[in-house]
């Protein structure tokens, strides 16, 4: 039988040395979460157990609002003895938080040391689904992004070094904490990336509104990489000029989709393409 979980430990004083990190969450956002992270809500929290068990990433600490506790009894069995449930009554953990924290859930993680862009591609399936990024700065786009690629079985996504760090509160909110299920690695130049994808063998596919083929047209391959930019100005010419192009058919007027709605029709259309949905 699997031990039993320590009883829950409750936090009376915002201050206290054993929750510092989860102080002001949102400005350790900004100046520096020191290669940790929080995960929030009930589901994030179990797709956090399920990372900690798979061992890419660490669970370090939880911390509970108080009427949310008995709930999550079977959800908080999901996570190591090892790892402290810390309680708090609602004003001590919004003043923790920094703000109104409605969810009431919150986790402390650490991401284990990621494998290089080099490593994850040779750990690649010879049938594989491959999401590519550069330049992406908004969190909300990279966690729709995470999401759309769980939803359509990705193997793996990569962000070149211009991406933001999918691992930022709201991106992994955003992924409903796809972010802790799909591999992947952040690092590098877009071209350095491609030249990676194409020397395992993949077919390299860029979105844009002006593509050379019709999204419909793309032909089925056993290693396919999907490849987008930033909102608005896209992929750079550099890289489009490498690999071949696709565009989605929409009605005139409009400049482009948003990058995160277009990933997940691309998604559709390579994952139906290749039977992976």
């Amino acid at each position: 039988m699997p031990p039993e979980r320590p009883a829950p430990i409750r936090i009376a004083d915002a201050e206290d040395p054993r929750i510092a990190g989860f102080v002001s969450i949102r400005e350790r956002d900004l100046v520096g979460r020191e290669g940790l992270f929080i995960a929030e809500g009930t589901v994030v929290l179990r797709m956090l157990a399920a990372a900690d068990r798979s061992g890419r990433f660490e669970a370090l600490s939880l911390l509970i609002l108080e009427n949310r506790l008995a709930g999550l009894a079977d959800d908080l069995m999901g996570f190591p003895s090892h790892v402290p449930v810390y309680v708090a009554e609602k004003s001590v953990f919004n003043a923790i938080a920094g703000f109104d924290m409605h969810r009431g859930v919150m986790a402390l993680g650490r991401r284990v040391p990621p494998p290089s862009l080099g490593d994850l591609l040779a750990r690649l399936p010879d049938q594989a689904l491959v999401l590519a990024a550069s330049g992406l700065s908004n969190h909300d786009n990279v966690g729709a992004i995470f999401r759309n690629a769980a939803a359509f079985g990705v193997d793996a996504v990569l962000l070149d070094e211009t991406c933001c760090d999918p691992l930022y509160r709201k991106a992994l909110r955003v992924s409903v904490g796809a972010v802790l299920s799909v591999p992947y690695a952040r690092g590098g130049s877009a071209d350095a990336m491609i030249s990676d994808l194409d020397a395992a063998g993949f077919a390299l596919w860029g979105l844009s509104p002006r593509g050379e083929t019709d999204l419909d047209a793309l032909p089925p391959a056993p290693r396919t990489a999907l490849l987008v930019g930033a909102e608005g100005d896209g992929l750079p010419p550099s890289i489009l000029a490498r690999i071949r192009t696709a565009r989605i058919r929409q009605k005139p007027g409009l400049d482009s989709l948003n990058v995160a709605t277009a990933t997940g029709i691309a998604l559709y259309r390579a994952a139906t393409l290749n039977a992976r949905i």
